[in-house]
């Protein structure tokens, strides 16, 4: 199972959860190293050395550690107040900027699709997931399709059966991107301070 939670760059699990977290960890180049974003909210054996988990996280599942990935999205350090992100949310942003590659560039995760999203033009928030699962390499080639027919091929981009080595994007994950990709839509409109 794998839980990714958003949250500010500001935010450590083990500032935030003293008690009991311990960040996760990884080998890279036989040394036991940091995992970019991921910790263990329960006891696991731990490093006196580096204060890490002691397994690897690769190894920890299978001996019934649960990794918890605290991702961090510089798009929230942005709102002090979880009101005025939802407020935002319910407006419809400017759909005109997935089409200038300045402002493409800095989106998550579409920063380097500027052709899916010229060929797509998405308009809604089901359009921007769709853009969103169609960059994947094993969903490239329903761009196609979906170009023809885009309800009748959605359905191709997030079942597993029409990926390959068995891959599906999950629509759930798609659209709360694409909810961050519109946040920083109204971002790139708003007057700079």
């Amino acid at each position: 199972m794998d839980i990714d939670i958003d949250l500010p760059t500001s935010f450590d699990p083990v500032k935030a959860f003293p008690a009991f977290a311990v960040r996760a960890s990884m080998v890279r180049e036989g040394d036991l190293v940091p995992h970019p974003c991921g910790a263990y909210l329960q006891h696991v054996p731990v490093d006196p050395l580096t204060g890490l988990a002691a397994v690897p996280y690769e190894q920890a599942e299978a001996l019934g550690c649960f990794k918890i990935d605290f991702l961090h999205l510089h798009v929230y350090d942005e709102f002090a107040e979880r009101e005025d992100l939802k407020a935002l949310l319910d407006i419809d942003p400017d759909w005109t900027l997935l089409q200038i590659p300045s402002v493409v560039a800095n989106l998550f995760q579409l920063g380097k699709h500027l052709d899916v999203l010229q060929a797509v033009k998405p308009r809604s928030i089901i359009e921007l997931a769709d853009c969103l699962a169609l960059i994947r390499p094993q969903k490239r080639y329903v761009l196609q399709y979906y170009l023809k027919d885009r309800l009748k091929a959605r359905p191709m981009l997030y079942s597993k059966e029409h990926g390959e080595g068995g891959y599906g994007f999950k629509k759930a994950h798609a659209v709360a991107y694409a909810y961050v990709i519109i946040l920083q839509l109204h971002l790139a409109k708003a007057p700079k301070h």
